[in-house]
């Protein structure tokens, strides 16, 4: 049996519905991020990209190799290991009787999840001593729904600045609650931190003016997203 490999996913919405992004990542033999990918989803809720960043992890990873997910969205969480079976006899409806919210993203999850070896361990977010994989996940989507640019391994692109520690296999009471996948067999951050409404781009981007900034650059908010500082000044005193 192919030895069980440890990822997390976890999305972000700047102003649910605001600029968001997804990123997953996935732990090598070592215990430390070996694989990662993040993307842009423009505006979106944080539901949205939090399913996104879900469907993107099980797509990463081959059909046949058991997975444990690790996340820090109850309502995703529990969207595929509780509510799903429910929805799915229903017509993808409620028990209210509405359509089930973000239906394409939870049935396309439904797909990847069939006749899978998943584990779902639900992370509390945001811990001084919170789980690694989580926060790697959280700093690359937040990152990514700043800049709006895609990044990750395959890009050659710098790893988030979080630390990364090793992982183990969950355990019933390290990493929090644990459910099993329903149908599957066998749960603006920068670099350099940000002063007056500025932050420094922690990936390159495009300005609302049309120009791009580079990594490192200067950037700031403007009702567009991010772009050069002065673009966002010309707009809040014009």
């Amino acid at each position: 049996m192919a030895e069980r490999i440890i990822g997390a996913c976890d999305g972000a919405s700047k102003g649910n519905p605001g600029p968001a992004g997804w990123a997953w990542v996935i732990a090598g033999d070592d215990g430390r991020p070996e694989r990662w990918e993040a993307g842009p989803l423009g505006r979106a809720t944080n539901n949205v990209a939090e399913l996104t960043a879900l469907k993107e992890l099980l797509g990463s990873v081959g059909p046949g190799t058991p997975l444990e997910v690790r996340m820090d969205s109850q309502y995703a969480m529990k969207a595929v290991t509780q509510w799903l079976p429910g929805w799915r006899r229903k017509g993808w409806k409620t028990a209210a009787g509405t359509p089930v919210a973000n239906k394409d993203l939870i049935v396309a999850i439904d797909a990847l999840l069939a006749e899978r070896d998943v584990e779902f361990v639900y992370v509390p977010a945001h811990q001084v001593d919170g789980d690694p994989l989580n926060a790697f996940a959280d700093r690359a989507a937040s990152d990514t729904a700043v800049a709006q640019q895609p990044a990750g391994t395959s890009l050659g692109s710098a790893a988030p600045d979080v630390r990364t520690e090793p992982v183990t296999a969950a355990r019933a009471g390290s990493a929090g609650a644990s459910a099993k996948a329903p149908r599957a067999r066998s749960g603006a951050r920068s670099a350099g931190g940000s002063t007056g409404g500025r932050t420094k781009a922690k990936f390159p981007g495009s300005c609302r003016c049309g120009r791009s900034y580079a990594a490192g650059e200067p950037i700031a908010k403007n009702p567009d997203g991010w772009g050069h500082p002065d673009c966002a000044k010309s707009v809040a005193t014009a």
